[in-house]
C-alpha cells in the first residue's frame, strides 16, 4: 500500500488545544457517506487512495487532530479485505492518526439512497440550477434504511456512552434523530455542505416533515452562510410544530434545542501553499506547458461534471470572447477539467454529452493548425497536478450556478505564491462572500463571463497583485482549522457536551433502528 502522508498542520495549535480542553476525552465520531480513504485492487496488489472530495479533504485534518473514528460507506473493491473483524482500518496507512469504520450497503439500497433520493432528489432541490428533482417513494425508503444502517454503526462505536458525533452532509438527514432516540447522551452536530433553499422550494419535497424532524435531532446544525440558516429556520417555522427563535438562531422542539449556525468551510492554507511551491509541482508545470503547446494565455476550470457548475455557459463564454476579441485566436487556451461524476444518472450522462458537443463545436470553428482553444480533461487529477495548473493559469473560472461554498476557488488562491493570476468567481457561490477581490460574475450570462475573462487578460500586473494579496489574506484568515474550532466552540458555549435528556417520542423518528 502507498499513500503520501500529509501531517496535521494547525499553525497556532488552537484546534488541537481546543479539542483537548473542551472535549476532555470525549470520543469524536465523524459520519459521512463518502470515505476519506479507499482501498482498491491494482493488479495483484491493494492500494490506498484519497478520493476527489472537498468534504473529505476538509474533514481529514480535523480527524487527524482528534484521533477519533470516521464512519463511512465502504465503496472500494478491496475495502472489505483491508478491514479487521470490526470493519476497522487505521488511516492514513503510512502513519495512522485515526480509525476508519466502514459500513456496507447492498447495491440496490446504495443506488436508491445515493443516486436516487440524495442526488436526483435533494441535490437538485437544494441547488437553484433549474434542474427538476425526482422523488420516488422507494428511494426515500432506501434513504431511511441507509440512515438506519449508519445509526447502528455509530451506536456500536459510541458503546452506550457520551460521544461527539459529527455528521456530514445531505445524505444523512435522518441520522441525528435516530441517534438521539437511542442514546440521548450523544452530542450530535451536523454540517450541511450544500445550500438550503427557501421554504417554497422545500414545499416540493414529499417527506419534508420527516426530514426536518431528523435534522432537529442535532444539537448543532451548520450551514455555510447565514442566508442558508435563515432559510432553514423559516422552513421549520412554516412547516413543523416547533418554536423558532430567529433572534438567537435556535429551534426548540419536544424539549430539545437545536442551534443553527453559519460556518464557512475552508482549506488548510499553509499545507496547500507549501506543497504548491514544491519541486514536484515545478516539474508538473513543465509537463503541462509541453502538453498545452506553450500557449501565451492559459485559463482553467476545475470541476466535477455536474450541472450546478455552469460548465456549458463557461465554454460558450470562450466562444464569445474569441468572436469579439480575435487577437486571442491562436494564443488563448482554456483547459476544462471535468471529472466524471454520478454517471449512472441520466441527467449527468446528458451533461457530459453536452460538454463534449460544445467543445467540439468551438474547436471546429476556431482551431488553426495545431492550436485549439478548448482542451477537455475528463479524468481525476491528483492535487499536485491541479496545483501546477493553478500556478500556470492567467485566470481561473469558477462559474457555479449555485454552490454552498466551492473550495476550488480557495485552492487556486492558496496555490498562487507569486501573488498573480485572476479569479473569475460566480456571485452565487458561498466563496463569493469571502473572496470579494475576485472578478465576480453572473454565471447565467455567457456574455458577462466573457467580459470578465477579457478583463482578466488585460488587467495590469499591479491590480492582479493587489487582488491576489487580498484573496490570499481572506483564505489564510479562515482555514479548515478555524472552521472546526468554531463548531467545537459553539457546542461548548451552549453546554452541549452535558448529555442532556432528550424526548425521542417528539421526533417521530424512532423506527428503523
Amino acid at each position: 500500500m502507498s499513500l503520501r502522508h500529509f501531517p496535521v498542520r494547525d499553525s497556532n495549535g488552537s484546534l488541537v488545544e481546543l479539542l483537548r480542553t473542551e472535549l476532555r476525552g470525549l470520543p469524536v465520531i465523524a459520519v459521512s457517506n463518502r470515505e476519506p480513504y479507499i482501498h482498491r485492487r491494482n493488479g495483484g496488489e491493494i492500494e490506498c487512495i484519497r478520493p476527489a472530495s472537498g468534504l473529505t479533504v476538509a474533514l481529514d485534518p480535523i480527524m487527524r487532530a482528534s484521533g477519533g473514528t470516521w464512519i463511512a460507506h465502504g465503496s472500494g473493491d478491496a475495502d472489505r479485505a483491508a478491514v479487521d473483524s470490526r470493519c476497522h482500518v487505521a488511516v492514513p496507512p503510512e502513519k495512522p492518526r485515526y480509525t476508519l469504520r466502514r459500513v456496507w450497503l447492498d447495491a440496490e439500497t446504495e443506488d436508491r439512497y445515493y443516486n436516487g433520493l440524495a442526488n436526483e432528489g435533494l441535490w437538485p432541490l437544494c441547488h437553484i440550477a433549474f434542474h427538476r428533482p425526482v422523488f420516488r417513494l422507494s428511494d426515500w425508503e432506501a434513504y431511511r434504511e441507509a440512515n438506519a444502517i449508519f445509526a447502528d454503526a455509530v451506536l456500536q462505536e459510541a458503546r452506550g456512552g457520551p460521544a461527539l458525533i459529527f455528521i456530514q452532509d445531505y445524505h444523512l438527514g435522518l441520522l441525528p434523530a435516530m441517534l438521539k432516540a437511542k442514546n440521548p447522551n450523544l452530542t450530535v452536530a451536523q454540517f450541511w455542505h450544500i445550500p438550503w433553499p427557501n421554504r417554497e422550494v422545500v414545499r416540493a419535497f414529499p417527506w419534508k416533515e420527516e426530514l426536518l424532524a431528523g435534522l432537529l435531532g442535532n444539537d448543532l446544525l451548520g450551514f455555510h452562510l447565514p442566508y442558508h440558516c435563515g432559510n432553514f429556520l423559516d422552513t421549520v417555522d412554516r412547516g413543523l410544530e416547533a418554536r423558532v427563535d430567529s433572534e438567537h438562531s435556535e429551534v426548540f422542539r419536544g424539549g430539545h434545542r437545536t442551534q443553527v449556525r453559519p460556518f464557512p468551510i475552508s482549506i488548510d492554507f499553509d499545507r496547500h501553499t507549501e506543497e504548491a511551491a514544491g519541486a514536484d509541482v515545478d516539474r508538473l508545470m513543465t509537463q503541462w506547458r509541453a502538453e498545452l503547446g506553450g500557449c501565451s494565455h492559459l485559463g482553467i476550470g476545475i470541476d466535477r461534471a455536474d450541472y450546478t457548475k455552469g460548465i456549458p455557459d463557461r465554454l460558450r463564454a470562450i466562444d464569445r470572447l474569441l468572436a469579439t476579441c480575435p487577437e486571442y485566436v491562436g494564443k488563448l487556451v482554456f483547459l476544462q477539467v471535468a471529472v466524471p461524476s454520478r454517471t449512472r444518472i441520466d441527467g449527468y450522462q446528458s451533461l457530459n454529452n453536452e460538454i463534449q458537443a460544445i467543445t467540439d463545436d468551438i474547436n471546429q470553428r476556431w482551431s488553426i493548425g495545431g492550436w485549439r482553444p478548448i482542451h477537455l480533461c475528463r479524468r481525476h487529477l491528483p492535487q499536485s497536478e491541479l496545483m501546477a495548473l493553478h500556478r500556470l493559469a492567467r485566470f481561473c473560472v469558477v462559474s457555479s450556478l449555485h454552490d454552498g461554498m466551492n473550495l476550488v476557488a480557495k485552492e487556486f488562491v492558496a496555490s498562487r505564491n507569486d501573488e498573480d493570476g485572476v479569479l473569475v468567481l460566480s456571485s452565487f457561490t458561498g466563496a463569493a462572500r469571502e473572496l470579494t477581490s475576485a472578478v465576480l460574475v453572473n454565471p447565467f450570462s455567457a456574455d458577462q463571463i466573457a467580459d470578465a475573462i477579457g478583463r482578466s487578460l488585460t488587467m495590469a500586473a499591479q491590480e492582479r497583485k493587489v487582488r491576489m494579496q487580498c484573496l490570499r489574506k481572506a483564505v489564510r484568515n479562515n482555514t479548515v482549522y478555524d472552521w472546526g474550532a468554531s463548531i467545537i466552540r459553539s457546542l461548548a458555549d451552549a453546554g452541549s457536551f452535558t448529555g442532556a435528556a432528550y424526548e425521542a417520542e417528539s421526533l417521530g423518528m424512532v423506527s428503523g433502528i
